[in-house]
């Protein structure tokens, strides 16, 4: 895993907070995602769902957990951004002057590094999804899986 950058090491205008060493929640991860990037700097900002074929492996534990997802035709996939520096909370994201707050974008450096993919399902082989629409490095622990649903707002505010 990926060290806290310590102060010295932020970009000009990035600010850092120290970390309460007491966790608040425990998460199991059910899987493990492949994918083609093994380092941030390759890996794409937003995934396409005419992107590379990539796999999600779920533990055989789960792999009951599977059925009936086949009937979908896309899925929200929740995965640990396992790399992520936690601490941050200005980011100097690139192409940008200013910094920005860390939940008005969409880096991965966040307190609690959760990435969610909108993902095109191609096919499930056993515990295996082979899927379309990823941004994540290779090895990036799966939190969970669940069938996409589009939002619905009521515009009548």
């Amino acid at each position: 895993m990926e060290e806290q950058k310590p102060e010295g090491q932020l970009r000009p205008g990035e600010k850092a907070i120290d970390l309460r060493t007491s966790a608040d929640a425990e998460l199991q991860f059910i899987g493990s995602i492949r994918t083609p990037w093994k380092n941030r700097a390759d890996c794409p900002r937003q995934g396409s769902f005419d992107g590379p074929l990539c796999s999600i492996e779920v533990d055989e534990t789960w792999q009951p957990a599977l059925a009936g997802l086949e009937a979908e035709a896309s899925l929200d996939v929740l995965y640990w951004l396992h790399q992520a520096t936690r601490n941050l909370v200005l980011q100097m994201p690139r192409g940008r002057s200013e910094p920005a707050g860390t939940f008005s974008i969409r880096s991965p450096n966040r307190p609690n590094p959760i990435g969610v993919s909108t993902v095109r399902l191609e096919r499930i082989i056993g515990n295996r999804l082979e899927v379309r629409g990823l941004d994540c490095l290779d090895g990036t622990p799966l939190i969970d899986i669940k069938p996409h649903r589009r939002p619905r707002f009521d515009d009548s505010r």
